[in-house]
């Protein structure tokens, strides 16, 4: 198996679009006012809103987007005017995040983890 996409949920996608664009996303499917898909713009991986009448309660949806450059992308992302709730900062679980909440306020975190990733030191091994 492989991710193929996530799909978060949006009152009006008229707002998104823009948003997930200022990220850095690439729009491939523009089906309004019922849908929109993006290509991240490494790998091969695809992101999707669809319209909701109602958002999650709670916390919500959490999406984790990884950027080799993260303190770099960052700040692309801040001078397209898009604010974070936290800049760059290096987490003791060995990665470096960024956070921010899309226009329906879905938790964004960009990181950087390298090689712990996938295998920080605490992985179980089988």
């Amino acid at each position: 198996m492989n991710l193929n996409q996530v799909t978060v949920p949006s009152l009006d996608l008229t707002k998104s679009i823009p948003f997930y664009e200022k990220l850095g996303l690439k729009l491939i499917v523009k089906a309004l006012p019922h849908y929109a898909r993006f290509v991240c713009p490494d790998g091969y991986s695809t992101f999707s809103v669809h319209q909701t009448k109602e958002l999650p309660k709670g916390e919500g949806i959490y999406v984790y987007f990884e950027c080799k450059n993260l303190d770099e992308q960052v700040n692309a992302i801040q001078q397209n005017g898009i604010n974070f709730d936290l800049l760059p900062t290096d987490q003791s679980w060995m990665w470096r995040e960024a956070r921010l909440k899309d226009v329906d306020g879905n938790q964004l975190i960009l990181f950087y983890a390298g090689e712990n990733r996938l295998n920080p030191p605490w992985r179980i091994e089988n």
